[in-house]
């Protein structure tokens, strides 16, 4: 028997997967417990529909994700902090940290968990690699640059 899952389950399939399984399977326990619905010809059109706009969502966000990554491309964010003369920093540098540069800097708003800074935290002054995940598919290295204030 032909169904369309409304849920992952595992094992069988993702969210809106067609997959054929048992007819008791499908009868007794998926379809009564909303898991899944029979893949007729109207739900296999609606179906076919969701996909539809989905795909076309999932391209507007990466297309936004572009132009943000074009924008921080070759970016070099100064970041000033309080130091000994020695040049180790008082606390550290996270990517709280780096949003708040990014915002004041470039003037754009990036959600600090997608910033990864490749030493965990920056306890020195010095020049350093962060990397921002804008997308599954796209992310950005950029340079920082930690001072003594």
């Amino acid at each position: 028997m032909e169904i369309i899952l409304k849920q992952d389950i595992t094992g069988l399939g993702y969210k809106n997967d067609l997959v054929t399984v048992k007819n008791g399977y499908a009868r007794n326990y998926l379809i009564p417990k909303g898991m899944a619905v029979l893949a007729t010809e109207s739900n296999k059109k609606a179906l076919a529909e969701i996909k539809k706009q989905q795909a076309y969502k999932e391209e507007k966000i990466k297309k936004e994700a572009e132009t943000l990554a074009e924008a921080l491309k070759d970016t070099v964010l100064t970041i000033g902090v309080k130091a000994s003369s020695t040049g180790k920093i008082f606390g550290s540098v996270n990517n709280i940290m780096v949003a708040n540069a990014i915002k004041e800097q470039k003037n754009l708003e990036i959600d600090r968990k997608k910033i990864v800074v490749n030493d965990e935290h920056i306890k020195e002054v010095g020049k350093y690699k962060a990397v921002v995940k804008l997308h599954k598919e796209i992310q950005v290295e950029i340079d920082l640059d930690v001072k003594a204030e």
